[in-house]
């Protein structure tokens, strides 16, 4: 970058890293982050989140002048950079190099698991607008969920996830498997229509990956719309048999499922939830009998270049 004069002048990038995603050593990591933004032309500052929701707080209070934030830890950190970002007059560039233990939004990136050659990737990529969904006004990136297997995400313990990595899914979600299956009674809203029914589980999402299995197909992340999926089933078998058929046919058509894609979504459920919508892997704060789904535009992402042509219009 020159400046008026023809002098070069470095960008300048902030790297927000959270210290308990993922089982690299993070000084380590962002002393090799901090070298290689150094050669693409970047000063760099780093800082570390000492606190649950420090990530947005730190977003919040950026300058104008960063022209690029890294997010560096699992989906749960991301949201809470774009939250932050959303609540910013001047929204800054961002970026996201998983370090979790799933990494959904990673792998629907096109990123691998060296989160340096992420980072160089990434440098060499493409800017994207991205398209993000609010929850009752709370963002989430990729992913909202409500029902069987969808509390799964926060309620295995940090230290379970930490110490066995995805397993500790595995565990929890056979854990969920094994418990009654609870049928929401609701009614819902989208562009004008008004429909009711019996839901073992909802899915709102922006993104075709959720939970490490790759769930939906031809999810474009900046189309205007978000997909739903509803599911009626609630038999052991008829869970082992779609989660079969998730691996060998399109999940939207098998019997049980109902899926669309809208903008807009309003959904009243007859009583209030006794958990809570699992939002980018994290439990959504409050519990409500109503919920509104809605897009907000304006969040600008530097990409690589492998997926874009898939997740992009």
């Amino acid at each position: 970058m020159y400046n008026e004069d023809g002098d070069f002048t470095m960008k300048k990038s902030v790297l927000i890293c959270n210290p308990n995603s993922g089982k690299n050593n993070k000084e380590v990591l962002a002393k090799k982050f901090k070298d290689i933004l150094n050669d693409y032309g970047y000063e760099v500052e780093i800082i570390f989140t000492k606190y649950a929701g420090h990530a947005k707080k730190i977003m919040t209070e950026l300058p104008d002048l960063v022209d690029l934030v890294i997010s560096l830890g699992g989906d749960g950190t991301f949201n809470e950079v774009v939250t932050g970002n959303l609540k910013r007059e001047k929204k800054l560039l961002l970026t996201h190099i998983p370090l979790g233990t799933t990494n959904d939004l990673g792998a629907t990136f096109g990123m691998g698991k060296n989160p340096v050659n992420n980072l160089k990737m990434i440098l060499e990529g493409t800017v994207k607008e991205l398209d993000i969904c609010t929850i009752n006004d709370v963002p989430f990136v990729y992913v909202a969920g409500l029902g069987k297997f969808t509390d799964v995400a926060y309620d295995t313990p940090r230290n379970l996830k930490k110490n066995f990595g995805y397993l500790a899914y595995m565990i929890n979600a056979i854990k969920s498997f094994n418990q009654k299956t609870h049928l929401f009674e609701m009614s819902y809203t989208t562009n004008g229509e008004n429909y009711t029914g019996l839901y073992s589980f909802i899915l709102i999402c922006n993104a075709s990956r959720m939970g490490g299995l790759e769930i939906l197909q031809d999810v474009k992340m900046n189309d205007g719309k978000f997909e739903v999926l509803l599911s009626n089933i609630t038999t052991k078998k008829d869970i082992i048999r779609s989660l079969y058929l998730l691996k060998t046919s399109d999940i939207t058509k098998v019997p049980g499922f109902y899926f669309f894609r809208t903008d807009n979504l309003k959904i009243k459920l007859k009583e209030t939830p006794k958990k809570s919508f699992c939002i980018d892997g994290e439990m959504l704060k409050t519990k409500t009998k109503d919920y509104e789904i809605k897009i907000v535009k304006g969040i600008k992402m530097l990409l690589p270049n492998k997926e874009l042509d898939k997740i992009f219009i």
